[in-house]
């Protein structure tokens, strides 16, 4: 009997460190991504989906606390990012209504990684279930994937170099199934009139969509109006 409870004190307290680890790897996660307020970036946009002809484009990224994202190319091809597509890791965190569960580990492209389950506590909203993937010695994203009611699941990748510090990637990969996102709602395509491209009808095909955003530069914390993220 007392190597029974032995046994289950010492489950009950590995779940509680689990649960605990997980808040904690959560917290400094969200202290290092909120300390950038907003940010101007450069950079360059590669889309592969199927029914969707676009060429390489230089394109700004711009983001302002909590959730204002967009990215836009001049001349050409606006995208915005909203519904349940999260570019950026900021806006994903920015809440904090959710739950934090450890998820063990794992060796992802040659690093250690915690495994964390984000699960909302506002059952209204259109996410299901977020999975990080944290590389917990740097303190930053390598990977999350992403179900939602709307846009079924997509998966981002991240690449960290100049700008660790701020959680922010050198590059971003979006992977999603075509056959379960929706346009315009996840991303609108703005196509300018006269140029004679815009696809008509597009029909997801069920394959595996990308979208690769490389950045250049950033400019953080400099100040942005909200003005600055209008569609018109």
């Amino acid at each position: 009997m007392k190597q029974f409870i032995g046994v289950s004190l010492f489950w009950i307290c590995g779940f509680t460190l689990q649960a605990q680890s997980a808040d904690q790897i959560v917290a400094k996660l969200k202290s290092k991504l909120l300390s950038v307020k907003d940010y101007e970036a450069k950079g360059q946009l590669k889309t592969d989906v199927a029914f969707l002809k676009i060429p390489i484009s230089a394109v700004k990224i711009l983001y302002r606390y909590p959730d204002q994202f967009s990215i836009k190319k001049d001349g050409g091809i606006s995208v915005l990012p909203k519904g349940g597509i999260r570019v950026n890791m900021n806006s994903l965190l920015a809440d904090g209504s959710y739950t934090a569960l450890d998820a063990g580990r794992i060796n992802w492209k040659g690093a250690d990684l915690a495994i964390i389950k984000l699960l909302p506590m506002d059952e209204s909203g259109d996410i299901v279930l977020s999975t990080l993937y944290v590389d917990d010695k740097q303190m930053v994203i390598r990977r999350s994937v992403t179900t939602t009611k709307e846009n079924g699941t997509y998966e981002m990748e991240m690449d960290y170099g100049k700008y660790t510090q701020w959680g922010l990637p050198d590059k971003a990969i979006m992977l999603f199934s075509t056959k379960d996102y929706k346009l315009p709602k996840g991303i609108t395509f703005e196509y300018d009139a006269g140029v004679g491209n815009k696809p008509k009808d597009p029909k997801p095909l069920g394959k595996k969509g990308r979208i690769e955003i490389t950045y250049s530069s950033y400019a953080i914390n400099k100040g942005i109006s909200k003005e600055s993220f209008s569609t018109k």
